[in-house]
């Protein structure tokens, strides 16, 4: 179904829940993943995208269709993940825990990640970019967005995203090579 039709369900009173449905159905795996890669702790990203969805649903009235239905809702999820990201590295202000540390653990233990070797390696070197260039690598590499559309997302120029995307390369690369 094509976003408008959605649109248009979700804005009438009586078919609003039906609309909200065949969205979450529409978007919920790929919101899942995004968010994922993010947080790596599935139980964090099923809470996560359970929250983005409840702000969709609260706020698609505010929703303007000057962008794409999926880049709002993206765009919901973005600054969700940072804001979660930055409230759990507040909350371990000691010095003793590290959150790309504890991030890394919840790689290696969790039953609900089976990658081989390599794609392990990737993670973790992940794991040491700054959120934001994590956030803008993902959705370049794994999500195969367009520069443009990440702008919309972010926020951010083109131009800027470019550049951190180089740099978040070159940080992996450094890094498995360190391996």
């Amino acid at each position: 179904m094509e976003d408008q039709e959605l649109l248009d369900k979700m804005q009438q009173e009586e078919s609003r829940n039906f609309g909200f449905n065949l969205l979450m159905r529409k978007y919920q795996e790929r919101i899942y993943w995004h968010i994922r890669k993010m947080v790596i702790d599935h139980d964090d990203a099923d809470d996560l995208t359970q929250d983005v969805f409840i702000k969709v649903y609260n706020n698609i009235g505010k929703f303007r269709a000057d962008a794409q239905l999926y880049t709002w809702i993206y765009k919901i999820a973005t600054n969700e993940c940072l804001t979660f990201l930055n409230k759990k590295k507040r909350r371990f202000f000691l010095p003793i825990v590290d959150v790309e540390q504890e991030l890394s653990n919840k790689l290696d233990s969790s039953s609900h990640i089976d990658g081989d070797l390599i794609s392990m390696k990737l993670q973790k070197a992940l794991l040491v970019l700054p959120d934001k260039q994590r956030l803008v690598f993902n959705m370049k590499y794994f999500d195969e967005m367009k520069y443009q559309e990440i702008a919309e997302i972010t926020g951010t120029s083109v131009g800027a995203l470019k550049a951190s995307y180089h740099l978040a390369v070159k940080k992996i690369e450094q890094n498995l090579e360190l391996d």
